[in-house]
């Protein structure tokens, strides 16, 4: 019996005080770790944009210089926000093997940032500038050229993380000056 009351006296255990530093210094390093944790998935949550606007605008070249290789004309000159291809009827984008015309343009959605239209439909969003379309005269024996310029990036505030996509697109369906 005795023996029992030594063990029942002499219970040892933990103190309110040492479990609330055990407590604090756990909530310290959970802390730390959440904020990291966050970090990451918001730089996953900008690369995946940027990634996205990034293939958007790839794409949307791609489209445009299938069709403006078939095309004969492209009005106006100069850099512009909008453009208009004329394309033959031979064109497989050509409405009823007749000559039709496609306007692409970009369009203001806030401020530095546009969306990129062929005939109002959306192909491409987060380029900071309007004026993405350089259509030059031709030069004697050389075809005619539209340059493509998309300065894409999702967040217009960082200018220095703007993407660019440059492409030369020749109209091979037009003659040689």
């Amino acid at each position: 019996m005795s023996r029992l009351r030594r063990v029942l006296a002499c219970e040892a255990g933990y103190s309110l005080v040492e479990l609330l530093q055990v407590t604090m210094i756990l909530g310290v390093v959970l802390s730390g770790l959440t904020a990291v944790f966050v970090s990451a998935m918001n730089s996953q949550v900008d690369m995946n944009h940027r990634f996205t606007a990034q293939q958007e605008a790839r794409v949307a070249v791609d489209k445009m210089r299938r069709e403006i290789h078939c095309a004969s004309d492209v009005s106006p000159t100069g850099t512009s926000s909008s453009i208009s291809v004329t394309l033959p009827g031979q064109c497989p984008t050509a409405v009823a093997h007749a000559q039709t015309t496609v306007v692409y343009d970009t369009q203001l959605v806030s401020a530095g940032r546009y969306k990129l239209r062929r005939a109002g439909v959306r192909i491409a969003d987060y380029v900071t500038t309007g004026a993405v379309f350089t259509y030059a005269p031709p030069e004697a024996g050389k075809r005619r050229t539209l340059r493509v310029q998309l300065p894409v990036n999702p967040r217009a505030n960082q200018s220095g993380q703007t993407w660019r996509l440059v492409a030369d697109i020749v109209l091979r369906n037009t003659d040689r000056l």
